[in-house]
C-alpha cells in the first residue's frame, strides 16, 4: 500500500505566521501550572465560601480538570491500543512505525486541552445563572446537542478544513498536521495554535448552543467532549477495527460514521475527505476517495496484500518489574528516551506488577516494536519474563518452552534469522541457543546468539597498546572467545577461575606460540596492578577495591555492575550504532540512547543482511570475530 504522503512536504520553514506558535511552546512541562488557577480557584471556594461557591462559578473548575484529565486518559488508552502491536499487526493500514522524529514533534499534542480548558473556564463565568441548576443528566438535552453537531459542527469543519487544504493556508498552517508519517491518536492534537482556536469552536457550539435553549446537563458535557474524543482518535487510527459486517448490514450508516481507513485516505489524497465524522458531506460536495469502501472492506476483513512478515526478529526479554512500563504499548514518550528511574515509577509499581501478570498468563512472545533497515523488517519480540526468573531452578523449563514456542512461530511465518537477547541464551538455560537446533535440525529459520559481534565490540574497545588484562567471567562462551582472540594479539589475559580443567580445556584451543599468554588466576587480589578490566560475572564493590586508580571496566555482564569507584572508568555494555537509514525506530532498548542497540541485536541484523546462512549457536567461533565486525562497519554500523 502506498504510504501516507505526509512526509514528501511539509517543513517549507513558514513557521513565523501569526498564531502559528502556542503562546506556551517554550513552557515545556511547566504548561500544565496553567491549569493551576482552575485548582487554586476550587480550593479557595471550597475552604472561604463553603456552600456558596456555586454561585460564582468556580464550582465548575472541579469539572473543568477532571473533564481535561478524562479526555487525556481517552488518547493515552488509544495510543497503548494502537501500540499493542501483537494484537493488530495485520490491520494496520501502514506498515510504518511511528519514528523518533514523528515522537518529538507530537510531544506537545495535549496542547490544545489547555486551550480548551481556558475557553471552557471563560464560558463558565457567563453562564453561571443557567448553569447553577443543571442537571445530572437531561435526554433532550443529548438529542440537541446531536442535532447542532450535525447540522453546524459538521458541515463547518468541512469547509474550514477545505479551507486550510488552499495553498496559502495549508503552507502556513496546516502542514504541520500533515507532516506526521503515520496517522497515530496523538496526531490528531498536533496541530497550530490557530487551527485548535477553530476546534474549539466547532466543539464548543453544540454544547453552548444547548446550554442556551434550557437543555443542559453534566452528563451531556461529559459525553459529547469524551465521544468527540474517541471519535477523533478513532480517525486517526492506524489500525482499522471498524468491522466491515456493520456496513454491510446497515449500508447508510457509512453516511453517518467515518473509519481509520477513511481519514487515513486523506493524509495519502489530501484533496478527498474532508469530513470530520461524517463522510455524508463529502459524498454531498463529491470530495470522497472513490476507494473509501472498498480498502475498508479490505483491511477490515483481513484480504488486503499486506506483507507484515518480518525478516528479523529480536528476542528480548524484561530486565526488571519497572522495565515494564518502558514498553511502547504503555507511554510511548517514555519509551523512546532510555530508560532511567523517574519520580512517577513507584506509584506505577503495583501497575506494572499487573502488566507482567497478564504477559505471563499470555504465555507467548509478544510483538513490542519494529523499524524496517536497508528495505527489510526488523521486529522486537519480548518473552514475558523478567531478569530475577532467569536464575530460579524452577523456571528454567518454562522459560525454554516459550522462547522455543517463539522461535518455531518465526519459522512458520517465514521470519529469516531470531537473535536472542541476553538472558534468552544464557548458557545454563539452553547452550547459548544450541538446545533449540539440536531439537528441530530442520529450521528455516537461523537462530543467533550475536554474541560474536558482541566479543567484536568488547575487544575493539581495548587500546592498542594495552599488553595485559584482567578477565573475569573467563570460561564464559564470551570470555572463552575473548581469551583466546587478546592470546593471538599477544596480550596476557590474566583469566579469572576456579577450574582449572575449564582453564586448561580453553588453553589447549589455543595455538602453542599463544598459550603461554593465557594465565589462570583465582583471585582479583592478583589483578592489582592491571588497569584493565573485562567483568563478564557479577562483581561486587568489595572485589572491584582491588583494581588500581584509573582501571577501565569493560563489561559484558547482565545486569552491569554498580559504578562504585569514582576513581576509575565503567564502560556500559556492548552497543552499536544502527545505519543512519533506518527507519520508523521509534523506542529506545532499554538504558541505551536513541538509535543504539546491544551487540547481540545487531549481530542478528549483520546476519541477516550479509545473507549468512548458518546458525550461529554455542561457542563463538573466534576466526568469525574480524569478518562480523567488518561486515557490521561495512554496513553501516558503529561502535557505541
Amino acid at each position: 500500500m502506498e504510504e501516507i504522503q505526509g512526509e514528501k512536504v511539509y517543513n517549507q520553514g513558514k513557521t513565523g505566521a501569526l498564531l502559528f506558535s502556542w503562546p506556551w511552546g517554550n513552557f515545556g512541562v511547566y504548561k500544565y501550572f496553567l491549569y493551576g488557577p482552575f485548582l487554586v480557584s476550587f480550593i479557595y471556594s471550597r475552604i472561604w465560601e463553603g456552600e456558596t461557591h456555586n454561585k460564582n462559578g468556580y464550582g465548575w473548575c472541579l469539572h473543568v480538570l477532571a473533564i481535561c484529565a478524562l479526555r487525556g486518559l481517552v488518547y493515552q488508552l488509544w495510543s497503548s491500543h494502537s501500540n499493542m502491536l501483537y494484537n493488530n499487526r495485520t490491520q494496520r493500514l501502514s506498515n510504518r512505525g511511528v519514528d523518533l522524529e514523528q515522537i518529538d514533534n507530537e510531544w506537545d499534542w495535549d496542547n490544545f486541552l489547555i486551550l480548551q480548558a481556558m475557553v471552557g473556564g471563560v464560558i463558565c463565568l457567563f453562564l453561571v445563572p443557567l448553569m447553577e441548576s443543571f442537571p445530572i443528566w437531561n435526554v433532550k438535552g443529548f438529542f440537541c446537542c446531536l442535532i447542532l453537531h450535525m447540522g453546524f459542527s459538521e458541515p463547518v469543519y468541512y469547509w474550514l478544513h477545505r479551507f486550510l487544504h488552499s495553498d496559502y493556508m495549508f503552507f502556513k498552517f496546516h502542514w504541520l498536521h500533515h507532516s506526521s508519517k503515520v496517522i497515530h491518536p496523538f496526531t490528531a492534537g498536533h496541530a497550530t495554535f490557530m487551527e485548535q482556536l477553530l476546534m474549539c469552536m466547532i466543539v464548543g457550539i453544540p454544547i453552548l448552543g444547548t446550554i442556551l435553549v434550557g437543555l443542559g446537563s453534566i452528563s451531556m458535557i461529559y459525553g459529547y467532549l469524551l465521544v468527540f474524543d474517541c471519535l477523533r482518535c478513532l480517525g486517526h487510527y492506524n489500525v482499522e477495527i471498524v468491522p466491515y459486517k456493520i456496513f454491510k448490514t446497515f449500508p447508510r450508516l457509512r453516511y453517518c460514521m467515518y473509519t481509520p481507513t477513511y481519514h487515513y485516505l486523506h493524509h495519502k489524497k489530501m484533496s478527498t475527505n474532508f469530513c470530520l465524522f461524517m463522510p455524508l458531506y463529502d459524498v454531498i460536495w463529491k470530495t470522497i476517495h472513490p476507494q473509501s469502501w472498498d480498502l475498508h472492506k479490505e483491511m477490515s476483513t483481513g484480504t488486503g496484500k499486506h506483507n507484515n512478515v518480518p525478516d528479523f526478529v529480536f528476542l528480548a526479554h524484561i530486565v526488571d518489574v519497572s522495565h515494564a512500563l518502558h514498553s511502547p504499548f504503555l507511554f510511548r514518550s517514555f519509551g523512546s528516551l532510555p530508560f532511567k528511574f523517574m519520580p512517577f515509577i513507584p506509584f506505577l509499581w503495583p501497575f506494572c506488577v499487573i502488566v507482567l501478570l497478564a504477559m505471563w498468563a499470555k504465555s507467548t512472545a509478544l510483538l513490542v516494536s519494529f523499524y524496517r533497515l536497508k528495505g527489510k523488517i526488523l521486529q522486537t519480540w519480548s518473552v514475558p519474563r523478567f531478569g530475577l526468573q532467569y536464575f530460579l531452578p524452577f523456571a528454567k523449563d518454562g522459560i525454554n518452552k516459550q522462547i522455543e514456542e517463539a522461535i518455531l512461530k518465526c519459522d512458520k511465518l517465514g521470519v529469516k534469522v531470531v537473535s536472542l537477547a541476553a538472558l534468552n541464551k544464557n548458557e545454563a538455560l539452553n547452550g547459548g541457543g544450541a538446545l533449540y537446533v539440536q531439537r528441530h535440525p530442520n529450521l528455516r529459520v537461523r537462530v543467533v546468539h550475536g554474541n560474536t559481534l558482541t566479543s567484536a565490540v568488547i575487544i575493539n574497545e581495548i587500546p592498542k597498546d594495552v599488553v595485559e588484562v584482567f578477565l573475569a567471567g573467563s570460561t564464559s562462551k564470551l570470555g572463552r572467545a575473548i581469551a583466546l582472540y587478546l592470546a593471538r594479539r599477544h596480550i596476557r589475559v590474566m583469566m579469572l577461575t576456579q577450574s582449572t580443567e575449564r582453564f586448561t580445556k580453553i588453553q589447549k584451543e589455543a595455538s602453542e606460540d599463544c598459550q603461554g599468554y593465557l594465565v589462570q588466576v583465582t583471585k582479583y587480589q592478583a589483578a592489582q596492578h592491571c588497569k584493565t578490566w573485562i567483568i563478564g560475572k557479577w562483581t561486587t564493590p568489595q572485589e572491584q577495591r582491588y583494581a588500581p586508580k584509573g582501571t577501565h571496566f569493560h563489561q559484558f555482564v547482565v545486569p552491569p555492575i554498580i559504578p562504585f569507584r569514582r576513581d576509575c572508568t565503567y564502560g556500559k555494555l556492548a552497543a552499536m550504532s544502527l545505519p543512519k537509514d533506518v527507519e520508523g525506530l521509534g523506542v529506545c532498548e532499554y538504558s541505551l540512547p536513541r538509535g543504539v542497540v546491544h551487540a547481540c541485536h545487531a549481530g542478528g541484523v549483520v546476519h541477516l543482511l550479509e545473507g549468512w546462512n548458518h546458525h550461529e549457536v554455542g561457542d563463538i567461533n573466534v576466526d568469525q570475530i574480524d569478518v562480523v565486525w567488518n561486515a557490521a562497519l561495512k554496513l553501516g554500523f558503529k561502535a557505541f
